[in-house]
C-alpha cells in the first residue's frame, strides 16, 4: 500500500510542468538530497551527543555542576557540529550559487560566473586527503578563479553517479537560467 502523503518524492512524480507553491527561486536551496554518507555521520555525532548530554544529566544530579556545564558545552558543540555537517554542500538560488564548507562560506553571484563545467579530474576521497581520478563540478569566476562546487566522491555523491549528474545538471540548469546573458556573436 503506497504512502504518498509520508514522502518527499511525491512533488517529482508529477508529469506536469507547473511550478509548485512552495517552488520559490529567491530562497536558497540544495539541488539535491544530501548523502547517506553525510547523513550517517550526522546521526552518529548526534547520537553520540545524547550519551553525552545524558552524562551531563548525571554529573550534574552528582552535584558536580562544573562538570555539567563543560559536558553540556561538549554536547551542544557536537549538535552544532552535526547540524553543520548536514548544510554543507552547493546551495542555488536567483542570486548565486553558494559553496557552504564545515567552517566557511563562499558566495558567487551569477553575474561573476564565467564558465560552469564538469571536469575529470582527481578529487578528495570522502574531503580526506586522499585523492582518486573522478568527476568535478567547477565554477569559473571573473578574475580566472576556479571554485570546486561538487565532486562525485564527496559524503552525497560517493556511489552515487546519476545523483551526481543530475545534481550537476540542475546547478548548471540554474545558471544557464540566472546566469549572465553571453554577448552575441556577429
Amino acid at each position: 500500500m503506497p504512502l504518498p502523503f509520508l514522502t518527499a518524492d511525491r512533488a517529482f512524480d508529477t508529469n506536469d510542468d507547473i511550478a509548485l507553491p512552495f517552488d520559490d527561486h529567491d530562497q536558497w536551496r540544495r539541488p539535491y538530497r544530501p548523502g547517506p554518507y553525510r547523513v550517517g555521520t550526522a546521526a552518529l555525532a548526534l547520537l553520540l551527543a545524547s550519551f553525552v548530554l545524558l552524562a551531563a544529566v548525571i554529573i550534574a544530579a552528582a552535584g558536580a555542576v562544573g562538570g555539567a556545564v563543560v559536558t553540556f558545552s561538549v554536547a551542544a558543540l557536537m549538535i552544532l557540529a552535526a547540524l553543520r555537517m548536514l548544510r554543507v554542500g552547493t546551495w542555488v538560488s536567483r542570486a548565486g550559487v553558494r559553496k557552504v564548507g564545515f567552517l566557511r562560506t563562499t558566495t558567487t553571484p551569477w553575474a561573476r560566473v564565467t564558465s560552469l563545467r564538469t571536469v575529470q579530474q582527481p578529487v578528495r576521497w570522502l574531503g580526506l586527503p586522499r585523492t582518486v581520478q573522478g568527476q568535478a563540478l567547477v565554477l569559473g569566476r571573473q578574475g580566472g578563479e576556479q571554485l570546486l562546487l561538487l565532486t562525485d566522491h564527496n559524503a552525497d555523491f560517493l556511489s552515487r553517479v546519476e545523483a551526481f549528474d543530475r545534481a550537476a545538471d540542475t546547478v548548471e540548469a540554474w545558471s544557464a537560467e540566472y546566469g549572465p546573458v553571453p554577448a552575441a556573436t556577429r
